[in-house]
């Protein structure tokens, strides 16, 4: 890790033309990933990448430059080209005095992966792997993955923040490919957490994931396609939440509002929402995918209500944002790695568990679609408008689940949805993915209980 001194006269340097503010951010990573496919070990690989990023403000403006040079000379470099980049608010420069600030670790990991032997490792992937295969005979190709990351990260900046995290995550991810000779369908899971290999013993069962990743893939290739048209959508919890993600949680960061660039901006205090619809971010969540002890630039991570009974009470805000909307930081600054200058993300987003009773959501619905996983999709920030693939659906009929269906996507507006919410069940469970965004890929949790949506539009044929 960098010392006190090294970033005192780094971020002297990077002040001494001018600017308002100045950053660095140092990390030291060591990735681990291993796949499995048809049964057989195809790779395994260690990699490190080390690297600082220095950040000066030059008004509300940000310049940014990384090198994975992070020697003292290296460093200086890095600062003296942001330095050049100065216009607008020039001056003689300044002294910069660190003061350390620490942070309890609420994310305690027992069982670093990369202190597990190859062969438990790899015992993981086999226990997927033969429980996927064992669902059907149809089931033709199973690709499982171990992925571990341990990153270390130091921030500095010359406001006198010296500080330090340490995230540790590691996921399975299993894809279950069934045929029929004339097609094939796929289905997945992706379980992770912020911890080490503990996870396999305390959370994440590898054969229940390879059993579940091939039993989606075997219904939906029996299942003909779905029915266009506007209709009552049950959509269930767990990664049932990326469409609140996408299609209403990048629109209440601070990338998106501040340029007035989003459909909820300057809504603060608005109803946006049913009154039932309460919405969370939060980074404080023991060992959660999304958490961590402090954001990418060192602000304490926090737990933000974005929505409470229908009312739109905060936004997602990063540093640079802030200072141009006039609001504090929220401990939402991620970025991918130290090549990315951060800005405002979510971690763990969710609808909050309501009182609902699941099955009644079904039985008083008619006719509809029971959404029981949802695949990929886009959204545009400005207009909230999306559209969702369903990766596992059924048709209702009267009340009950007639039958599979396959095809089927989700198509609207962020905000027509959440006022269209009439019910939410009464236990939220969560899904892990990764984000992208302009600051990179960063690990997120989506969830939410199983939720009806009153009507929406489902795309099929």
């Amino acid at each position: 890790m960098l010392s006190k001194s090294i970033c005192q006269s780094v971020l002297a340097r990077a002040l001494r033309g001018g600017g308002t503010f100045a950053e660095i951010f140092f990390e030291d990573t060591r990735s681990f990933g291993l796949t499995l496919r048809s049964g057989v070990i195809e790779n395994a690989a260690v990699s490190r990448p080390r690297g600082a990023g220095v950040r000066i403000y030059d008004g509300l403006r940000s310049i940014y430059v990384y090198t994975c040079d992070v020697s003292e000379a290296g460093l200086l470099r890095a600062a003296d080209r942001a330095a050049a980049a100065v216009t607008d608010t020039k001056g003689t420069g300044r002294d910069v005095v660190l003061h350390e600030k620490t942070f309890t670790d609420m994310h305690p990991v027992s069982l670093p992966t990369l202190s597990v032997s190859a062969k438990r490792r790899a015992g993981v992937l086999r226990d997927a792997d033969r429980a996927a295969r064992a669902v059907d005979s149809r089931i033709s190709q199973v690709t499982c993955g171990l992925l571990s990351r341990e990153q270390h990260v130091l921030i500095a900046n010359s406001e006198g923040l010296y500080t330090g995290d340490t995230r540790t995550y590691t996921r399975l991810t299993c894809s279950a490919v069934a045929s029929s000779g004339a097609e094939n369908q796929t289905g997945m899971e992706g379980p992770g957490a912020l911890m080490g290999f503990e996870l396999f013993e305390t959370r994440v069962d590898p054969a229940d994931a390879g059993a579940k990743a091939a039993k989606t893939a075997v219904t939906m290739l029996d299942a003909p396609y779905v029915s266009a048209g506007e209709m009552p959508v049950v959509i269930a919890g767990g990664f049932g939440g990326v469409i609140f993600h996408e299609a209403c949680g990048h629109s209440l960061e601070a990338t998106s509002v501040e340029p007035g660039m989003s459909e909820f901006a300057g809504r603060l205090g608005e109803t946006i929402a049913a009154p039932c619809v309460t919405a969370i971010d939060d980074g404080t969540m023991k060992n959660e995918w999304g958490s961590g002890n402090i954001d990418d630039e060192g602000n304490p991570t926090t737990r933000l209500v974005l929505i409470e009974n229908g009312v739109l009470k905060n936004y997602m805000i990063d540093r640079l944002n802030g200072l141009k909307m006039g609001m504090a930081p929220t401990g939402s600054g991620r970025r991918e790695s130290y090549a990315y200058a951060p800005t405002s993300r979510m971690r763990n987003t969710y609808i909050a568990a309501g009182q609902d009773d699941e099955q009644e959501m079904i039985r008083t619905m008619g006719d509809g679609l029971y959404a029981a996983q949802m695949g990929g999709g886009s959204v545009n920030p400005a207009t909230g408008e999306f559209n969702f693939s369903v990766r596992e659906g059924y048709l209702v009929r009267d009340g009950k689940i007639a039958s599979p269906v396959r095809g089927a996507s989700l198509i609207g507006r962020g905000s027509e949805i959440l006022m269209r919410i009439d019910r939410v069940g009464r236990e939220m469970t969560m899904g892990q993915g990764m984000c992208g965004s302009s600051s990179g890929s960063v690990p997120t949790n989506v969830g939410q209980p199983t939720i009806r949506v009153s009507r929406l539009t489902v795309g099929g044929k």
